[in-house]
């Protein structure tokens, strides 16, 4: 006798005039392109309003507060094109950390409603160490600016933030560092950093935390 294979409901999403724009912010050394399957997804589920950005420059030369005006930037635009008052934003890898020095430092918690960090180097990275530029610096272990940001009591405000991680992630070195103080927290068994805006199961549980309806504050 086989027994049937139980499924997991679907989440239930917010209707598409609830949700909010998704800004996604790469990482290191990519692209806009990096979020294509992640945008697909989100697209096929409904969503209108995306925008994947690519900092320039995307190498680590330039200083993390330097590529956080960018994506206050893009959230601006993306704000004033759409009529929204607050957007969603998914950060990966050096993107996730740029994103939160916006929120923490340059006022984008008072327009964010749901951050989602990927695999960031939020405690910095050994691998860090390998590499020159001033933001790959200010991604090293005990660098001032992740120091700052640390030192922060309630960082987020009214932003419900998440963080999303696999504890196999070797170049962020430990894996460790992606974890967010006061953030709701997911790991995934990935085997490399690069899959984890492409792993299926990360990129579900993105749209389940997106898409979920707002709750009262």
């Amino acid at each position: 006798m086989t027994s049937a294979v139980v499924r997991a409901p679907a989440p239930l999403l917010a209707p598409v005039e609830q949700r909010a724009p998704v800004l996604l912010v790469h990482g290191i050394d990519d692209d806009a392109s990096a979020f294509d399957a992640m945008r697909a997804r989100l697209e096929r589920e409904g969503w209108v309003h995306l925008q994947a950005i690519s900092l320039r420059p995307n190498d680590g030369s330039e200083g993390i507060p330097v590529l956080a005006r960018q994506v206050a930037h893009e959230a601006e635009a993306l704000r004033a094109r759409t009529g929204a008052r607050r957007v969603d934003v998914v950060g990966f890898s050096m993107g996730a950390l740029v994103s939160r020095y916006w929120l923490q430092v340059q006022g984008g918690r008072l327009v964010v409603r749901r951050y989602i960090s990927i695999s960031g180097p939020h405690a910095g990275t050994r691998l860090a160490w390998l590499r020159r530029g001033r933001g790959v610096r200010q991604m090293r272990p005990g660098s001032p600016l992740l120091r700052y940001l640390q030192s922060e009591r309630r960082p987020w405000g009214e932003v419900e933030a998440h963080s999303f991680w696999t504890p196999w992630d070797l170049t962020i070195f430990p894996a460790s560092s992606s974890r967010l103080r006061g953030a709701c927290e997911r790991t995934f068994p990935v085997l490399l950093h690069p899959w984890m805006i492409r792993d299926a199961r990360v990129i579900d549980a993105v749209v389940d935390v997106l898409g979920s309806p707002a709750v009262a504050r």
